[in-house]
């Protein structure tokens, strides 16, 4: 039997000392009590959480919340009673969460990788060249040597300048990696907020 999706409406409050007894007071039975770990997710760049998407794991089971309405929607009415609530479509049902995750993760990119290694004892011995296009028409390379973890990183380092200095690469600036371009120019408002953050 397939879930129906149900919107939480919710006002957060802080407890104070007495709330039970008020709780009580007022009529309310407590219905029971439990213990559970919430474990969060997202991607790296904070697809979801930054358009006010909470995908959680409670207690094995999975659950999604999002905005049912947009802050100006919100506004509508009684501002004053809005502004202290808020509503999330809640989610439980896992192909539905699925479904949800990708219409929300819509900046999706295509690469074509093309690798490059380097084999013998010479100065670009497991160096490891990367090229990707992406569809979006950003190109970017990656210079790579993979180290042990606790190993000294200085030789990888050497091994990189070498092979850059070999490829004519000049200048010290630091290159943007596909998602942050992407970002920028197809989600401005995201990669601004994304800078602010100090994620970016």
């Amino acid at each position: 039997m397939e879930s129906t999706m149900s919107v939480e409406v919710e006002r957060k409050f802080v407890c104070d000392a007495d709330i039970q007894k008020q709780l009580e007071e007022m009529g309310a039975v407590c219905i029971g009590q439990k213990q559970f770990q919430d474990k969060y997710f997202d991607t790296p760049d904070f697809l979801l959480t930054l358009r006010d998407v909470w995908l959680r794991c409670r207690q094995g089971c999975w659950e999604l919340k999002c905005t049912t309405v947009t802050k100006a929607e919100d506004r509508v009415g009684e501002p004053q009673k809005a502004e202290l609530c808020s509503r999330y479509q809640e989610i439980t049902n896992l192909s539905q969460i699925q479904m949800k995750v990708r219409e929300f993760m819509k900046e999706e990119f295509t690469t074509q990788r093309c690798s490059f290694t380097f084999g013998g004892e010479g100065d670009e011995s497991g160096v490891r060249v990367d090229l990707d296009q992406a569809d979006f028409g950003y190109c970017v390379g990656e210079i790579e040597v993979l180290v042990p973890q606790g190993e000294d990183i200085q030789s990888a380092l050497r091994k990189i300048e070498k092979t850059a200095q070999r490829l004519g690469l000049s200048g010290d600036q630091k290159v943007q990696g596909k998602m942050d371009v992407y970002l920028q120019r197809y989600c401005p408002e995201h990669y601004a907020k994304l800078l602010s953050a100090y994620i970016l």
